[in-house]
């Protein structure tokens, strides 16, 4: 009758792990390994230290058996490491005084410790499972756009939780674009940006002002984009007013910037409405630096690029007077935004201002020119001084009309 109930009692503990590995997606393998850990720690501190330990735990066969080996004595000293020779024989028909015997072992004798320690590494192991699945489900999302529920919203710091699968994840107020007015319930897309592991569980961060997102959007809404046909080069963004995107076709039949617009704008008219109405400038990439740096600026004219150091990144761009303003854009904006589209520095002058300048030039080479100095060091200037000082020296182009008539008379007279 005993051994029917611990036979039963083993069939159990079998079916419980099949039901843990099909409800908890917890490897069978898994579990045992951790529950033969625990068995082991628990008969080894029961038994004085002596881990000369055998467990087996075959799922297949259903077989459940624990043995500790001992040595065959007359007289226990040590119950830990020792066993008498009637006991020893209930084992083992031919165990001897002075050879190692193996004692099977009765899981229920185990105790309440070991089942405890049993019970909490299961748990510990379930833990470990679900951690390290949310963290390969994280990890494979890693930049991309996720679709998540608001769970709740705390309305002292503005910070929404929000449901990914079966974790709850914080999109920070920070993260948030404008002053997005969400509700329990919504669904809404937010983007991967990154995840870590933490003590308990992963740490994932979340956002929707993040320049991928934008970049994800419009894999999503546009088909060429998708499969390759058009590609995005760079994306600059302030989130909530207005983001730069540079788009490139590798067909020369396909308009990468009407294919990111779509008939009548619906493709980017979705995008727009998914991010509270943030403006977006869709800017055609070309290899020509200085024609990317003039669309950067769009929407304002540019009448010249002048690269000033091509180490540095720096150049300089003309526009019209009345473009000016547009060009640099409210408090600085839109050269903000054309400037880490380009990754370059953008100095914008108008054609004005450049006028004035080159004018200002040619009025410093021009006075430069008068005090140009001759071979000698001397300049013009010196030498208009020194023959004002001594007329005698000077040139015979310079002078006076009446000088040879002066000299043939002094010539005659002799």
């Amino acid at each position: 009758m005993a051994k029917g109930k611990a036979k039963k009692d083993e069939e159990n503990i079998f079916q419980a792990l099949t039901l843990l590995e099909e409800e908890m997606h917890v490897p069978v393998d898994y579990m045992i390994e951790k529950i033969t850990n625990a068995i082991r720690i628990a008969l080894k501190k029961s038994n004085n230290g002596n881990d000369d330990i055998m467990i087996r735990i075959d799922p297949e066969s259903k077989v459940f058996s624990v043995f500790i080996r001992k040595m065959v004595v007359e007289e226990v000293k040590d119950p830990g490491r020792e066993v008498l020779l009637e006991t020893a024989l209930q084992n083992d028909p031919l165990a001897e005084v002075g050879e190692m015997v193996s004692i099977k072992q009765d899981p229920k004798q185990f105790g309440r410790i070991a089942a405890q320690t049993a019970k909490h590494i299961i748990h510990q192991g379930i833990r470990d499972v679900e951690k390290g699945q949310a963290m390969e489900e994280f990890q494979s999302r890693h930049q991309e756009l996720v679709t998540a529920t608001v769970d709740r919203i705390n309305p002292e710091t503005g910070d929404v939780v929000v449901k990914i699968g079966n974790h709850d994840v914080v999109l920070a107020r920070n993260e948030q674009v404008g002053n997005e007015n969400f509700q329990v319930g919504d669904l809404i897309k937010v983007y991967l940006v990154d995840v870590k592991s933490g003590d308990r569980e992963p740490r994932p961060t979340i956002s929707r002002t993040h320049p991928g997102m934008v970049k994800r959007l419009f894999e999503t809404e546009v088909p060429e984009i998708f499969d390759g046909t058009v590609e995005i080069k760079s994306v600059s963004r302030e989130a909530g007013s207005r983001t730069k995107i540079a788009v490139w076709s590798n067909d020369e039949n396909v308009d990468p910037v009407g294919a990111c617009i779509g008939p009548r704008g619906s493709r980017v008219s979705k995008i727009v409405d998914e991010l509270g109405g943030e403006k977006i400038d869709i800017i055609k990439y070309s290899e020509d630096l200085t024609e990317f740096i003039a669309k950067s600026l769009s929407p304002a004219n540019v009448t010249g690029v002048e690269i000033i150091d091509e180490s540095a990144k720096s150049c300089r761009v003309t526009v019209p007077e009345g473009q000016l303003s547009l060009a640099i854009g409210n408090k600085g904006q839109n050269a903000r935004l054309a400037a880490r589209l380009t990754g370059w520095k953008i100095d914008i002058r108008s054609e004005e201002e450049m006028a004035a300048e080159a004018a200002a030039a040619r009025a410093e080479a021009d006075e430069w020119d008068e005090n140009e100095e001759y071979d000698d060091g001397i300049t013009q200037a010196d030498l208009d001084e020194i023959f004002a000082d001594d007329p005698d020296e000077a040139s015979e182009t310079e002078q006076p009309a009446d000088a040879g008539a002066d000299e043939t008379a002094e010539t005659a007279a002799e």
